[in-house]
C-alpha cells in the first residue's frame, strides 16, 4: 500500500488531480451544512422537508437531461481528446441532446405540477427547483471530466457555492422564503457552469452550427439503455424523501433529510473512493485476479474500518451533532441517526462488490441486478413507511444494502472468491 501511495504522490499530475478534485468536492459537500442550521431555524422542519423534496425531484429529473452523458460522453471525451473535430462533434451533438430533452422534460414536469394535487399545492418551490434542472442542462463537468481538467471542475463547484451560501443569508427571513432556497442554489449553478461553458466554447473554438441531425438521433437512440439504469439508480437514491412527504408529512421528511444530510457526506465519500480504486481493479483483475483480490481487500478493508470507526464515533456523538441544525426534535432525530449510520458501513461493502460486478465485464448482470434492488427497495418503502415512518424508510434502506451487498457478491463469488481462493 505505501509503495501505491508513493506511486501516487510521484506521479504529479495524478495526484495534484486527487488533490484538487478532492477540495472542490470537499467544498462542495461541506458549504450546505454551513446554511443548514439556519434554513432550519427560519423555516423550521417542514420548511426544510419541503426543500428537501423539492431539490430530490429536481435531482431525479437531471437524469432526463443528463441522458447518460455522465457515463458515455466522459467516456467518448478521453478516447478522442487529441481529436479536436471528433471532440466538436461529441461536445456540440450531447448539448443539442439535451437541450431537445430539457425542453421535453419541463414541459412534461410543468403539466405534472398543475394538474398533480401532491405538487400543485407547491407548486412555486418546484418550479423554482427547476432552476437546478436548467443548471445541470449547461454543466460541462462530463466534458471537463474527459479530458482531466478537474481545476475547471473545482472552479465551477466552488462558484456555484460561492453564490448559494451568501445567496440564503440575504435572501430567506421569513419561514414562507423556503421556496426561494432551491432558486437560489439553481442560479448558482446556472451562473457557475455557464461561465465554464462559455470557457470551452472560446477555448476549443467549437460551433453549434456544425451540429448534425442524424448524429443527435443516434445519441438519444444509442445512450437509451444507459439512461434507463440511470433512472432506476436516481430512484433509489430520491424516491425516500418523497415518499415521507406523502405518507408522512413534511416535517418527517425535514427530519429524514437531516439525518440523510449528515450520511450523504460518507455516501459520497465512498464514491470518490470508488472512482479513485475502480480503474486500477480493472486494470489488474485484467493481469491476475489473485493480485486484484490482494490489492482489493487491502484497500477496500482499510477504508472500511475507516467508515466503521466514523460511523461509531457519529453514533455516539449523534445527540451534539443533531443538535448544530437546529431541530425541534434533537433525541428523536439522533435516534434515527443512530440506526442511519449502518447504511454506510453496509455501503462500504456493496461498493467494492459492486467494483469486481463492473471490473469483471457484469455489466448487464449489474444493471438487472440494480433495477431489482430498486423495486424491492420501493416496495418496501411503500409498504411500511405509513406505519413506522421514517425509521421505516431507513430500515428499508438498510435492508436494500443488505440484499445488494449479497446479489453482488453471488454475481462474483465462483469467479474470483472460490477460483482464487
Amino acid at each position: 500500500m505505501l509503495k501505491s501511495i508513493a506511486g501516487l504522490i510521484k506521479n504529479s499530475k495524478q495526484f495534484n488531480n486527487l488533490v484538487v478534485y478532492g477540495f472542490g468536492q470537499g467544498f462542495n459537500l461541506i458549504t450546505p451544512l454551513l446554511v443548514i442550521p439556519y434554513i432550519v431555524l427560519i423555516c423550521g422542519e417542514e420548511g426544510y422537508g419541503k426543500i428537501g423534496v423539492g431539490m430530490a425531484l429536481a435531482f431525479f429529473i437531471m437524469v432526463f437531461i443528463d441522458y447518460g452523458s455522465e457515463i458515455t460522453g466522459v467516456k467518448q471525451v478521453a478516447v478522442n481528446r487529441e481529436d479536436k473535430s471528433r471532440l466538436e462533434s461529441i461536445f456540440i451533438t450531447t448539448y443539442t441532446a439535451k437541450l431537445i430533452l430539457l425542453f421535453v422534460v419541463l414541459f412534461i414536469v410543468s403539466i405534472l405540477f398543475y394538474f398533480i394535487p401532491y405538487f400543485n399545492q407547491d407548486k412555486k418551490l418546484f418550479f423554482m427547483s427547476l432552476s437546478m434542472v436548467v443548471g445541470q442542462f449547461i454543466n460541462p463537468t462530463w466534458f471537463f471530466q474527459g479530458i482531466e481538467n478537474f481545476k475547471w471542475i473545482t472552479i465551477l463547484n466552488i462558484l456555484s457555492k460561492i453564490i448559494y451560501l451568501p445567496g440564503i443569508f440575504i435572501f430567506i427571513h421569513e419561514p414562507s422564503d423556503y421556496i426561494y432556497c432551491n432558486l437560489i442554489w439553481g442560479i448558482g449553478m446556472i451562473v457557475a457552469n455557464g461561465v465554464s461553458f462559455i470557457y470551452i466554447l472560446s477555448t476549443h473554438s467549437f460551433s453549434f452550427m456544425n451540429t448534425k441531425k442524424e448524429d443527435v438521433l443516434k445519441l438519444i437512440t444509442a445512450n437509451f439503455s444507459i439512461f434507463s439504469s440511470q433512472i432506476f439508480v436516481s430512484l433509489q437514491m430520491y424516491s425516500p424523501i418523497v415518499l415521507i412527504s406523502f405518507f408522512g408529512g413534511n416535517t418527517m421528511a425535514g427530519q429524514y433529510k437531516i439525518v440523510d444530510q449528515i450520511i450523504v457526506i460518507f455516501k459520497t465519500y465512498l464514491l470518490l473512493f470508488f472512482n479513485f480504486v475502480y480503474p486500477r481493479v480493472c486494470y489488474l483483475l485484467d493481469k491476475s485476479k489473485k493480485e486484484a483480490l490482494r490489492f482489493w481487500k487491502l484497500y477496500n478493508g482499510l477504508n472500511g474500518i475507516f467508515i466503521f470507526v466514523s460511523m461509531a464515533l457519529i453514533a455516539l456523538f449523534s445527540f451534539e451533532i443533531v443538535a448544530y441544525f437546529n431541530p425541534k426534535g434533537i433525541l428523536e432525530i439522533s435516534n434515527l441517526l443512530k440506526i442511519a449510520v449502518l447504511i454506510p458501513i453496509l455501503q462500504s461493502v456493496s461498493v467494492p462488490l459492486k467494483q469486481l460486478v463492473l471490473g469483471s465485464n457484469r455489466q448487464r448482470q449489474y444493471v438487472k441486478t440494480i433495477m431489482i434492488i430498486t423495486i424491492i427497495s420501493l416496495m418496501i418503502i411503500v409498504a411500511i413507511t405509513p406505519f413506522y415512518n421514517v425509521l421505516g424508510v431507513l430500515l428499508a434502506l438498510i435492508v436494500t444494502e443488505i440484499i445488494t451487498a449479497v446479489l453482488f457478491y453471488s454475481i462474483i463469488k465462483k469467479d474470483l472468491f472460490v477460483c482464487t481462493s
